[in-house]
C-alpha cells in the first residue's frame, strides 16, 4: 500500500525539472529523517569496484536500506543531495535514468553538486537524503 504524503509542486513558471530527476518543491507533514551519505560500500565501508553507473545503483541500493532501517521507502524522501565526480551530461543521464527507476515521476526535490574528489580514493558517486515520516 502506498502511503505517499508529499505534495509535489513544479510551478508552469519554471522549467520542467523531472527529466533531470528532480521536482522543484516537495512539502510533507511529519517528523524530518536525515540520512547521511550513501556510497557504494560493501558491509564494511569499503568501496565496491565498479564504473559511475554501478556506484549509482548500489549506492542507491544503500540508501533504500538505510531508508528500510528505520521503517521508510523512496516514497518517503522529500528531498535528496547528489554528488558527481567530475559531472558530465552522460553521468547526468545515468542519474536520471536512475532516480526515475527508483521515484518514477514523484521525484523528490534534489541539488547535484559536482565535485572533484569524495571521501575515499575511486568513489565516483554519492547520495543523501532527507526523508519525512508520515
Amino acid at each position: 500500500m502506498t502511503t505517499d504524503h508529499r505534495t509535489i509542486t513544479n510551478p508552469a513558471a519554471l522549467h520542467d525539472p523531472t527529466p533531470f530527476g528532480y521536482s522543484h518543491t516537495v512539502s510533507a507533514p511529519g517528523e524530518l529523517v536525515f540520512i547521511g551519505g550513501q556510497y557504494a560500500s560493501d558491509t564494511t565501508g569499503a568501496l565496491v569496484p565498479g564504473g559511475f553507473a554501478a556506484q549509482v545503483d548500489l549506492a542507491f541500493d544503500r540508501l533504500q536500506t538505510a531508508l528500510e532501517g528505520v521503517g521508510l521507502r523512496y516514497e518517503n524522501v522529500a528531498r535528496l543531495g547528489t554528488f558527481i565526480v567530475d559531472h558530465d551530461l552522460d553521468k547526468l543521464k545515468i542519474l536520471g535514468n536512475a532516480l526515475h527507476a527508483r521515484f518514477g515521476d514523484r521525484l523528490p526535490a534534489q541539488t547535484l553538486s559536482g565535485v572533484a574528489s569524495l571521501a575515499l580514493p575511486g568513489m565516483l558517486f554519492e547520495v543523501d537524503a532527507v526523508a519525512v515520516r508520515p
